[in-house]
């Protein structure tokens, strides 16, 4: 497989959408899920999509991933289609549930695509131990799905998403079914990967404190038809704990989000 050349800086962008829309065709007639979306996403920024069930979230995502194909507009990937991206392996795509094959071991289910793409054993064994290590799932190779917890499960399942070394990390709400202790373990956890790695995250959420905890941008979205009401940046700083969520400046992110929800409901 050939591999491209990445020579972006940090002030392209990786991803970028024009007068994007999505209508799907149904027995019950045409269903409008995205609409008229203008959104440019710049390499090594986490970008959370935030908004009320049935807004176009994850047909977003899925569009980005080319798993979802536009009826309007244009969007790019990595300098390319959204399908040739696909084919490049340039992104990692993370469910909401960790997917993991239960006859597999941890290790193995890492190792699942590197088998795909036709490495060898010793390049699957390096990879798999490295992303092991990014998500400290160090020594867990060998264990089942089954033998671990549902945090450590998609933990597993980031690092399967990590070992195609792909530049962008697609991840749609993956600690929603988590309780809120192992959930903010988890973002903080989440955070220093994305320093680590220097990742350009696109992450799906429907909590107001993740998207505010994680993101270096917010992306507000309305009801169907999917539209972006509203793009915040984050003025927060890069290296945050989770203390930061009792600060003025977070409170005054989150309402604005908060805000831009309310409003947005009523979007004409």
């Amino acid at each position: 497989m050939v591999r491209k050349v990445n020579s972006k800086n940090q002030s392209q962008s990786v991803i970028e959408a024009k007068k994007l829309s999505l209508t799907f065709e149904t027995n019950d007639g045409p269903v409008h899920a995205l609409s008229d979306i203008d959104l440019t996403v710049k390499e090594g920024e986490f970008v959370s999509f935030i908004g009320p069930s049935g807004c176009g979230k994850t047909t977003l995502l899925r569009v980005i991933a080319d798993l979802e194909t536009p009826t309007a507009g244009t969007i790019e990937v990595d300098g390319m289609s959204a399908h040739e991206a696909r084919l490049a392996r340039a992104y990692g795509y993370v469910f909401q549930a960790a997917a993991l094959y239960p006859w597999r071991t941890i290790g193995r289910n890492i190792s699942l695509p590197l088998e795909i793409m036709g490495l060898s054993k010793a390049e699957q064994k390096a990879r798999v131990q490295k992303n092991l290590e990014l998500v400290d799932l160090a020594g867990f190779e060998q264990k089942y799905p089954w033998q671990l917890s549902g945090g450590m499960q998609q933990r597993a399942s980031i690092a399967r998403a990590l070992a195609v070394e792909p530049d962008i990390l697609l991840m749609d709400e993956p600690f929603g079914a988590l309780d809120e202790i192992v959930r903010d373990h988890l973002n903080e956890q989440l955070l220093k990967l994305w320093d680590k790695t220097k990742k350009t995250v696109v992450f799906v959420t429907h909590s107001i404190p993740e998207a505010v905890f994680l993101s270096s941008k917010i992306v507000v979205m309305s009801p169907r038809p999917g539209r972006i009401f509203d793009v915040i940046e984050s003025t927060l700083p890069r290296d945050r704990t989770l203390d930061i969520r009792e600060t003025p400046e977070f409170l005054e992110l989150s309402h604005r989000v908060r805000e831009g929800l309310r409003e947005g409901h009523s979007y004409d």
